[in-house]
């Protein structure tokens, strides 16, 4: 299969953003940290040992931190300069080398979005989960810079008289569910969050993305001309302005859980099993 992302370019963006800013993410990661401690604080159970995936800052692991679920909390990050001294494990995001059934708790923010299998890596972390261990996670959902997408197709097929893919791919909730089912996670749960942030202009945009590290790292992509650029925010402007001349980005976060499979879990009854038929039970007294 031929790969989509590069990881060197990837882990070059993360690490240019940090060094630059000293922070990745900034308001989509404090979002989305926020919201995981949201969702693990109704969790009814404790963590004896969590690992955070990639996190590229340690706001995910703050976050499992402050919800006081898990006991031991470990960060995997891909270059060991993104731990920034603190202490965690090395590991590329698409080769977890983390033993089996070694945690009782996975977290991962985004990171997955970024990886050319994610089934396969799903099937990765499912493994390193103790049984009855959880997986809590997002992504990002088609959606995601639906506008800079047209806009930055139109501009260069206009220009150049042909267009190449400038955005990432990006999971359809649809198919969320059935990636963590075909991981072999029981209790699979997807649900999406859309997030509508504006701005000033196009480049505005691109500046935050850069300070996220989350710039296009689409494998032989070739950098954009500048000419495609400043008519693309033009097009922007023209299509995706409110009244007072700011324009729209739209992020869409695909949130995704499920279990290690164990004994212990509900499972569904089974085909034929049911004692009473639909008609009787929809009958009215």
């Amino acid at each position: 299969m031929d790969a989509i992302f590069d990881q060197t370019r990837a882990l070059a963006h993360k690490r240019r953003a940090l060094a630059q800013t000293g922070r990745h993410g900034d308001f989509l990661m404090r979002a989305a940290s926020a919201e995981l401690a949201e969702r693990l604080v109704t969790v009814s159970r404790g963590f004896d040992r969590a690992v955070v995936l990639h996190g590229v800052v340690d706001e995910a692991a703050r976050a499992v931190t402050s919800t006081g679920k898990a006991g031991d909390i470990e960060r995997v990050e891909a270059d060991a300069m993104l731990l920034e001294g603190t202490p965690g494990m090395v590991s590329p995001v698409d080769h977890l080398a983390l033993p089996p059934e070694s945690a009782d708790l996975a977290v991962s923010l985004y990171a997955l979005g970024e990886v050319d299998d994610v089934p396969g890596t799903l099937v990765q972390i499912r493994r390193l989960l103790r049984p009855d261990g959880l997986f809590l996670g997002c992504l990002p959902g088609a959606g995601t810079l639906k506008e800079l997408r047209e806009v930055l197709l139109a501009a260069e097929a206009e220009i150049t008289g042909g267009a190449a893919s400038r955005v990432h791919p990006f999971v359809d909730i649809r198919d969320a569910g059935g990636l963590l089912q075909r991981a072999g996670f029981a209790l699979p749960v997807a649900d999406i969050e859309e997030t509508i942030v504006r701005y000033d202009t196009m480049f505005d945009l691109i500046r935050d993305l850069r300070a996220m590290g989350a710039t296009s790292s689409l494998a032989g992509a070739r950098p954009v001309r500048r000419a495609v650029l400043v008519r693309a925010a033009e097009l922007y402007a023209e299509r995706f302005a409110d009244p007072d001349g700011r324009i729209r980005a739209t992020f869409a976060t695909v949130w995704l859980s499920g279990w290690a499979p164990h004994g212990s879990q509900q499972k569904p009854a089974r085909r034929g099993s049911a004692t009473v038929s639909l008609a009787e039970a929809l009958k009215t007294p």
